[in-house]
């Protein structure tokens, strides 16, 4: 399907349910009228026939059939307007990610970190960030599943085609992806703190003599069954039955220290643990292909209940532990049947049973909340292709193109690293184009590890662990320059290739910035025979058109490109074309001039 097809069917979808949210809402206000129409009608004829108690009888319990099947009318049409408007936003999200306005998407800026050993480079997270233009998740842990899959690209080729096959296989779902990502948008999910989950995974006992409590559960509700039987027949007075009352009462207070330490695991938190139960049940009603989602699917089932079965009965004990609390259960409920112990003691035995289950089952629900994500991508993006692995060549691609640039303004270019050691240097003008082209090729094979397709014709590669240095920042707080800073940098890339890590790739940009000329070049040069010596397979961009000369004396092992820039009647202008050799055209003088800065 053609990009201008997926637009238009996101157009339409958001147009059908916008109007769709419109009608429930209109639904609504119409069976709220008639709700108050029954209790009015219903309440005036118990009221006019209360002398004939049959019939009084009769009309209201007529009335409250109706007025609860209008109630669950209510609700139900109120989820039906919900899930409207959050397919609507899902649709205009998407519109606008089409436009390249990826705001309504979380870029994850917790993890930026200068000392990863590429993401900070390549603006992986944070604002205008790769995973900004990839999250779609709708689940906290989902977020996190993400990041870790793009900040961590695998390096078995094996493991890529696995995760390469979901994700062709999600991309195909639409269905499925929507209506994943309409239960999490619904979910409230934040509200669910790992706090809590990791809590959840523990096998614990927290209420004190859960035998003794239990036995209660049931001595209690049987004392009041014969307080009330020998009061009928007159062996005993009202009296005993009050005194019963206020003794159970004062008995149901005893452990509710306990009892809201296990409230507090899921306080208010019902709602979430029922989206996750749908979600759950969603994957497990759902047929798949591939290897991975059959393995997750696999995952949630159970031989004793489902997953979902089991979540969606936690998030009932954990509702009716919430009533607990409130006045009139906490009131008469308590003290008659022990509510809130009988629902502490069933939250208890449920994190017993299923504390091992659950973590396998949240895990799961985070994996395929990111796999949605990268599904939905390589649906919207139906001209990128999925790179092939070849083991004898490091990194291979034709029409090469940044996936933040938008299609019509991207100059997309090739790369081919075919034998190691090689290192191309790209050489250029200011703004010509060598930093994006740079970038290019780190995201794209950010991407190709993580499973996704590339914004390319073709490409081919052999997975490995990409090193970047093209941003080193300095540290105030640990007291380093921006020079000591890249030393660190450069130190730690020959140590790893030092150490055997022979499937590096590495992209660097202008060697030692910080640094005099001299020293520079000095520097620079003995770094590239290195990084050749050691075996290394890369990108170096670079101002020091002295550094092309070692083409001369490693002819195999490096090969100079350029991006040019042109001149014309006082005019500068690029084409940001790679092309082959040692670039020629330098503008950072006509640039300082164009600007008033020299004469």
């Amino acid at each position: 399907m053609p990009v201008t097809e997926r637009i238009a069917k996101y157009r339409e979808l958001a147009e059908n349910q916008l109007n769709a949210a419109a009608r429930y809402k209109k639904e609504l206000n119409a069976n709220s009228l008639l709700r108050f129409f029954v209790f009015l009608t219903g309440s005036a004829l118990t009221y006019f026939f209360h002398q004939n108690t049959l019939l009084a009888v009769l009309f209201a319990a007529v009335t409250g059939v109706c007025f609860l099947a209008l109630l669950a009318r209510h609700k139900n049409l109120l989820f039906k307007k919900a899930k409207s408007e959050a397919l609507a936003r899902i649709a205009g999200n998407e519109l606008q990610a089409f436009v390249y306005d990826f705001s309504p998407f979380d870029g994850a800026p917790e993890h930026v970190d200068p000392a990863h050993s590429f993401s900070f480079d390549l603006d992986i997270f944070g604002e205008r960030s790769v995973f900004q233009m990839l999250n779609r998740t709708s689940l906290a842990m989902g977020k996190e599943a993400l990041a870790g899959i793009v900040g961590s690209p695998l390096k078995d080729s094996e493991e890529i085609r696995i995760r390469q096959l979901a994700v062709k296989e999600l991309s195909e779902k639409e269905d499925f992806c929507l209506s994943f990502r309409t239960i999490g948008m619904l979910s409230d999910d934040k509200l669910f703190d790992n706090r809590s989950i990791k809590q959840l995974c523990r096998k614990q006992e927290l209420f004190p003599r859960p035998s003794l409590w239990k036995i209660a559960t049931w001595v209690v509700p049987a004392l009041y069954v014969l307080a009330i039987a020998l009061a009928l027949a007159g062996l005993t007075s009202g009296a005993a039955i009050t005194l019963l009352y206020f003794t159970t009462l004062l008995v149901s207070v005893i452990p509710m220290k306990k009892v809201k330490q296990i409230r507090s695991l899921f306080d208010n938190k019902a709602k979430v643990l029922e989206s996750y139960a749908d979600l759950l049940k969603l994957m497990e009603t759902t047929s798949f292909e591939s290897v991975q989602l059959q393995s997750l699917q696999q995952s949630i089932k159970n031989e004793r209940q489902s997953a979902s079965a089991a979540i969606k009965q936690l998030a009932q004990y954990s509702r009716n532990l919430d009533l607990a609390f409130a006045v009139p259960v906490f009131l008469l409920l308590n003290p008659l049947f022990l509510w809130n112990v009988v629902y502490a003691l069933k939250i208890e035995q449920w994190m017993q049973r299923h504390a091992v289950e659950i973590e396998k089952w949240f895990s799961t629900l985070a994996q395929v909340d990111a796999l949605v994500s990268m599904g939905t991508f390589a649906a919207n993006n139906p001209d990128y292709v999925f790179p092939t692995f070849e083991e004898s060549l490091p990194f291979r691609a034709r029409k090469l193109g940044h996936p933040l640039l938008p299609r019509r303004k991207c100059v997309k270019n090739d790369i081919n690293v075919f034998r190691k050691p090689f290192f191309m240097i790209v050489t250029g003008a200011n703004m010509a184009g060598k930093s994006t082209y740079l970038r290019t090729v780190g995201v794209n094979y950010v991407l190709a590890g993580a499973g996704l397709p590339v914004c390319a014709e073709s490409m081919s590669y052999r997975p490995g662990q990409l090193l970047t240095n093209l941003r080193t920042a300095d540290s105030l707080v640990n007291n380093e320059s921006y020079f000591f800073a890249e030393l660190k940098r450069l130190k730690m890339i020959i140590e790893r290739l030092e150490s055997g890590e022979h499937d590096l790739f590495i992209i660097l940009d202008e060697i030692l910035k910080g640094t005099n000329s001299h020293d520079k070049q000095k520097g620079s040069s003995q770094l590239m025979k290195r990084l050749v010596k050691l075996g290394g397979n890369g990108i170096i961009a670079t101002h020091d058109l002295t550094l092309g000369e070692l083409e001369n004396e490693y002819p195999q092992e490096i090969a100079n490109f350029h991006f040019d820039a042109k001149i014309e009647n006082d005019l500068l202008s690029f084409d940001y074309k790679l092309q082959q050799g040692i670039a020629r055209t330098m503008n950072a003088s006509f640039l300082m001039k164009s600007m008033g800065i020299t004469e």
